[in-house]
């Protein structure tokens, strides 16, 4: 055996692996960070009566010295509507970087070079110069690009392992839920038919970019004979495209959540075409991906020499694996890999 415990990945064409490294010393311990203080820009509501009467329209406010001549001269009956004070604001305490992570969910449809602009103005208060805020405004837009590649990664890489056959969208109706009710009852529906049928999804919380109505996209593997209600064709139309349209519903989302259209997902253009439709909206909405239970990323093997077809990646970390290449577990030969073998042997994420 030239490399144990490998973990092996598939990329769409072809299988990766990436031979096991000791994991790293002990990472040094990283100091809380330092928290400052934020006020909200509200409105205190707090005015005196000459605010009042100054937005009375016709009402003339006299000065401090001719109050006592222009009171003994008339007196005003009508009633000056005051405004209620209300509370002032109460400062909260947040870390920069918590302040940067809600302020970057605000503009993240904003032109990147616009979004950069306004991080750095958004931020500045909070630092002692216009260099620091730079930099560390910076440092944390590559973080997000860092992360959001790595969750593009990751979502790639668990779904080309594994098999699906359904590409579906959920949308609640307002008369049977409200959108906490909708979100919350829908992760319990599939979260139950994963761990009593098998099913398996990935998929992401959007909203339509008009009506601003949550739905829920996702790419599913539904084995055959598990699926609740029937599936059936209607016809209606299409206000995005303006034309009639054919789609396949589901009886029993329909009744118990709202509409829901489900599509065959027949060959890898297809599925390339709904893996990118899912990953445009986490750059898109911030939101992340949710996957059901057990989808792994890696599956552990034992590769020989000869399975071996080059060193890839950077510094020749990775291997690329012959398309019928071997599989071991411990020194026990599996078979020749296919989703079969796949099964047999153990996951990693």
């Amino acid at each position: 055996m030239s490399f144990q415990d490998t973990k092996v990945y598939y990329d769409g064409s072809h299988y990766i692996a990436i031979p096991y490294r000791p994991p790293p010393g002990r990472r040094g311990v990283r100091m809380p960070e330092e928290e400052v203080t934020v006020i909200e820009q509200t409105d205190t509501g707090q005015e005196n009566e000459t605010d009042a009467l100054s937005e009375i329209e016709g009402v003339s406010v006299p000065l401090a010295d001719d109050c006592e001549e222009e009171c003994a001269e008339a007196e005003v009956t009508e009633d000056i509507p005051v405004k209620a004070p209300t509370k002032p604001s109460v400062p909260r305490k947040a870390t920069r970087r918590e302040l940067f992570n809600e302020l970057y969910q605000k503009l993240i449809n904003e032109p990147k070079r616009s979004r950069r602009q306004k991080l750095i103005e958004g931020m500045r208060p909070y630092f002692k110069s216009e260099q620091a805020t730079v930099e560390f405004v910076d440092i944390n837009i590559e973080r997000k690009q860092r992360n959001l590649i790595s969750r593009r990664m990751r979502f790639s890489r668990k779904v080309n392992l594994h098999e699906f056959n359904y590409f579906c969208t959920f949308t609640y109706d307002g008369k049977l839920h409200t959108e906490q009710t909708f979100r919350k009852k829908l992760g319990i529906c599939l979260s139950r038919f994963c761990s009593r049928k098998n099913w398996k999804y990935a998929g992401v919380w959007e909203r339509a970019p008009k009506t601003e109505r949550l739905h829920f996209h996702g790419i599913f593997y539904i084995p055959e004979g598990t699926m609740p209600g029937i599936l059936y064709e209607k016809e209606d139309y299409n206000f995005n495209t303006h034309r009639r349209q054919t789609t396949v519903q589901n009886s029993y989302f329909n009744e118990h959540f709202g509409r829901c259209d489900f599509e065959a997902i027949d060959d890898k253009a297809r599925m390339g075409d709904a893996m990118a439709y899912i990953m445009k909206y986490i750059e898109k909405s911030g939101e992340k991906i949710v996957y059901s239970k057990g989808l792994s990323m890696y599956f552990i093997s034992d590769i020989l020499d000869d399975d071996v077809v080059c060193r890839i990646g950077m510094e020749d970390q990775k291997l690329l694996l012959f398309d019928n290449f071997s599989c071991w577990d411990e020194g026990v030969y599996i078979g020749e890999v296919s989703p079969a073998v796949i099964k047999q042997l153990r996951k990693s994420n």
